[in-house]
């Protein structure tokens, strides 16, 4: 097993006071970065604000959520004005650009913003294909559904997905898995959260794809855009801040390699000879 998965116990006795200090120093990383698993981690004010600024990090917050929402916004506010499909398509896509333009310009991230540019290029060419002002929502309405189950299954069969997504961002890449089976269960919670809130969603959102008119569709998409995003990401907010804290592997290799070369150079020094 590598020093990741499980950091190994080393002996300080007379090392010197080099080697000494890294290996206090590589006990005190392990003691922060890997708590105990059955440590619940609820009450721990740092846990908590670690969850929080992760979530919004892997999911944009409210600005990136904002932004996803207003390029169809805008399509169907037009549509509903003057039933042009040309005029509400190129008007949904040139204001996703300028959003990335904005991000790009301030230097912000802009993979939120990239996905939805993408996003609306898919439902303006598919509408512009059929002819059918509906189908610019058709593309996203499968890709959510198709991650709603993704998020379900995924949980069910002990990979969940939310854990894949976050644990680079939390620093500690797959190590719930093995090693913390308190943020495995948080995470499998987390997932299936989010497929029951995706799933749900689109099962009040297909209906009226095949029954209703594009204005009526539009409008309710809007209305459920943001909702069931802040809930899915709320329940993920109680489960990891429950949880126990996240292990750190990147830390744990950077105390390892640190003890490392204390050693190495502790070998070379008692190697040379006496008075060089």
């Amino acid at each position: 097993m590598t020093s990741v998965d499980k950091p190994t116990d080393q002996t300080v006795g007379d090392r010197p006071q080099d080697a000494h200090d890294a290996q206090q120093a590589t006990q005190a990383t392990q003691a922060k970065h890997a708590r105990p698993a059955h440590d619940d981690g609820g009450g721990d004010p740092d846990t908590r604000a670690l969850t929080q600024a992760a979530l919004f990090d892997a999911f944009g917050g409210i600005r990136g959520t904002v932004e996803t929402m207003v390029p169809g916004l805008l399509f169907v506010l037009i549509y509903t004005i003057n039933k042009d499909l040309h005029m509400s398509a190129i008007a949904a896509l040139a204001v996703a650009l300028v959003l990335v333009a904005v991000r790009l310009a301030r230097r912000d991230t802009v993979k939120h913003a990239f996905s939805g540019v993408f996003g609306v290029a898919f439902g303006v060419a598919f509408a512009m294909f059929t002819g059918n002002a509906k189908d610019f929502y058709l593309p996203g309405m499968i890709y959510g559904t198709g991650l709603g189950a993704a998020f379900f299954l995924s949980a069910l069969v002990g990979y969940p997905l939310l854990g894949l997504l976050l644990g680079p961002v939390f620093r500690e890449n797959l190590s719930w898995r093995t090693r913390n089976p308190g943020r495995k269960k948080a995470y499998t919670k987390a997932s299936l959260a989010w497929g029951l809130v995706f799933l749900a969603k689109y099962a009040i959102l297909f209906p009226l794809y095949w029954w209703a008119d594009t204005e009526q569709l539009g409008w309710v998409l809007i209305a459920l855009k943001l909702p069931p995003m802040v809930l899915a990401v709320y329940f993920t907010w109680i489960f990891l801040a429950k949880a126990p804290p996240p292990i750190d592997v990147f830390a744990e290799m950077e105390a390892a390699e640190a003890a490392e070369k204390a050693e190495e150079e502790r070998k070379t020094g008692r190697s040379s000879p006496s008075g060089v």
